[in-house]
């Protein structure tokens, strides 16, 4: 739980629909204490949140992304496949149609990949240690250049 949640003012509130989050964990990786406690904070924060669960394919994230019709895609990982899962995810993003869906990744990522990673389109890497403030907001900003360049 957070203990200050002022700045978890709702888009509810604002009279905007909520912002939809797609929290996933691709690949083999079975840890997934982080996602859910991102998951929650962006639940707290006012946003419609859809965990995955674990060990799903891109494929699989993909077509949830759009049976959700989600504004966000998080993608958790912890293994070092991002280089392989990443690229196969924006692909699929890209052949469905779902191109102004914004997606970020958490985990254990190498300084040096993070510009590789945003090449292919992700808004943003977090690593271990970032605020959930911090990526609250950053998920609020990047949805709302989203909208604006998509009108």
């Amino acid at each position: 739980m957070i203990a200050d949640p002022s700045w978890a003012t709702s888009r509810r509130a604002m009279g905007e629909r909520k912002i939809r989050v797609l929290i996933a964990k691709p690949g083999l990786d079975g840890h997934d204490r982080g996602a859910k406690v991102v998951a929650r904070a962006l639940r707290d924060a006012g946003m419609e949140v859809i965990y995955t669960g674990l060990r799903q394919t891109p494929e699989q994230i993909v077509t949830a992304a759009l049976q959700e019709d989600v504004d966000v895609i998080g993608l958790s990982i912890l293994s070092g496949a991002h280089m392989t899962l990443v690229p196969r995810v924006m692909q699929l993003l890209q052949e469905k149609g779902l191109q102004d869906v914004v997606v970020f990744v958490g985990g254990i990522i190498p300084q040096e990949d993070i510009p590789k990673l945003k090449a292919l389109g992700v808004a943003e890497v977090f690593l271990p240690g970032t605020l959930l403030e911090q990526i609250v907001h950053v998920v609020r900003q990047s949805v709302k250049r989203s909208l604006q360049t998509s009108e």
